[in-house]
């Protein structure tokens, strides 16, 4: 089993569904007390789009090369699409007919720069780590600032 040098747990959140939304992460470095939370809200997106949007925030946070990274959700779209491989599937297809490939194709790219593994845990089931993204995530989403998801609120909002 690979020793991971940093934990990333997640959440994404929306309203509506299309709706408010946002994401949380919490990144812990293994053996040391040393933490970071992110969020960010967004005015009109999916709950899968924040789940992954999570995990590429939490990916891309980390500053060096060839890290090795548990990303730790409780989501089922994002961890079997990994896991399963869908994903890469997907990418040799060109991800035609496929949600969200602005996204996918941003995780890939962070994705490959590190040693990832997934692990998928029951949301809401008191695991503090992912009750404190949960936190973020819907915090963010009920900002009154919030960003613009551009790609679903220019191209996915109207397929």
């Amino acid at each position: 089993m690979t020793q991971h040098q940093v934990h990333i747990y997640t959440d994404g959140a929306a309203k509506g569904n299309p709706g408010n939304g946002g994401y949380g992460v919490v990144m812990e470095l293994v053996g040391t007390p040393h933490k970071k939370e992110f969020y960010e809200g967004f005015r009109l997106t999916t709950n899968n789009r924040m789940e992954l949007l999570a995990v590429i925030v939490g990916l891309e946070k980390l500053k060096n090369p060839n890290m090795t990274a548990l990303v730790i959700s409780d989501s089922k779209y994002v961890v079997d699409s990994v896991l399963k491989k869908w994903v890469f599937g997907w990418e040799k297809k060109g991800y035609t007919g496929k949600k969200n490939p602005d996204l996918w194709k941003r995780f890939l790219i962070v994705y490959r720069k590190h040693q990832v593994d997934f692990k998928w845990i029951k949301g809401h089931n008191n695991h503090p780590q992912n009750e404190r993204c949960d936190q973020l995530a819907v915090m963010a989403a009920t900002q009154t600032k919030l960003s613009v998801d551009v790609y679903y609120e220019t191209v996915a909002s109207k397929e």
